[in-house]
């Protein structure tokens, strides 16, 4: 298949776009490049993937309706998987414009080009952070989501409601994906777990948020491209039995799904550090500090639908994947101790 990977030069675009060339498809690679985080990062990941004669790299801003457009006349595609965001809980409070025009504008556009080409099948990015202020665990796809806690996760949940109005309007058939603390090689500079290594390194102290009492479903890199691939045929369909009396917002008569993809297992923040003292030999100086604005205490998902779809099951342990994590970054920075 000739396939559509929007933010592929991102951490969950990289994996998923080598997966798919080293399993022969053609992939066509979008990206920015923005400077959100460390963009030789990104470049280098992009180069990786320009080895493959079979992908093509495409420079350009997702809200640039005209190079979507010159994008979609110039190919045409059998699935469009659409990763491509302004990413992070907490750059939302400084720079709110930034999440509107790549997760709302940018989103519309890819919509729009779907629509008109009749891709078959749209897989795109939402996030654990739609639950918002939900306290009932673990999260499920058929709960309510109408408190979100900042900017990022509203911007996802207008993804969740623009892709069901495609759906239903035009017959596009769409898949959302709410990714759980997605980790491992690779990946994002801003996570907590990146900068917590490379400050340990380093001999920096590390802030540790809500004295420490929080629990992440950290999902390893690996474990998300396989739910992301398992999908890709299995194409949506309206549910004839869907109860208007009573909706699942996780469904629908238009063919649109949601899913929660996570490990299904959430790990102390405390428990989670010590992994990776013992990953990186070294002791943390941690720091303990009240919550911040715009974060959520706990995350954990029910990955029960999506076990049922196409067979999910994680199986990668916490400690098995920061051990993968660390030994990708002590080679990528090899020549630079402190991870700068």
């Amino acid at each position: 298949m000739k396939v559509l990977i929007t933010g592929a030069a991102g951490f969950v675009g990289f994996h998923t776009a080598v997966r798919l060339l080293e399993a022969g498809h053609e992939v066509v690679g979008a990206d920015n490049f923005n400077d959100y985080y460390d963009v030789r990062l990104k470049e280098d990941r992009a180069a990786q993937l320009l080895d493959y004669d079979r992908f093509e790299l495409a420079r350009m801003h997702l809200e640039d309706l005209t190079a979507v457009q010159d994008l979609f006349a110039r190919h045409t595609f059998d699935r469009v998987i659409h990763l491509a965001a302004q990413a992070g809980v907490r750059y939302s409070l400084k720079n709110p414009h930034a999440y509107i025009a790549s997760n709302v504008a940018g989103f519309t556009n890819i919509l729009e080009a779907c629509r008109y080409q009749k891709t078959p099948h749209l897989i795109y990015a939402s996030s654990s952070s739609v639950y918002g202020a939900n306290a009932k665990m673990p999260f499920a796809e058929a709960d309510p989501v109408n408190h979100p806690v900042s900017l990022y996760a509203a911007t996802k949940k207008a993804n969740e409601l623009f892709a069901h109005t495609y759906s239903h309007l035009y017959g596009l058939p769409t898949t959302g994906l709410r990714f759980f603390t997605v980790y491992g090689p690779w990946g994002r500079p801003d996570m907590a777990y990146f900068s917590f290594t490379k400050k340990i390194m380093a001999g920096e102290k590390i802030q540790v948020f809500n004295h420490g009492q929080m629990r992440r479903d950290f999902t390893y890199i690996d474990d998300i491209v396989e739910g992301i691939v398992r999908l890709m045929d299995h194409v949506p369909q309206g549910d004839p039995s869907f109860d208007r009396l009573n909706p699942d917002p996780a469904t629908s008569y238009a063919p649109y799904r949601v899913y929660n993809i996570g490990n299904n297992q959430p790990v102390e923040l405390m428990h989670f550090i010590r992994t990776l003292e013992s990953a990186l030999g070294k002791k943390a100086d941690i720091e303990l500090l009240p919550m911040q604005d715009g974060d959520v205490v706990e995350t954990f998902a029910d990955i029960s639908a999506l076990q049922q779809a196409v067979g999910f099951k994680p199986y990668t342990t916490i400690e098995e994947g920061l051990s993968r994590f660390v030994a990708w970054y002590t080679k990528y920075y090899a020549d630079q101790p402190a991870g700068v």
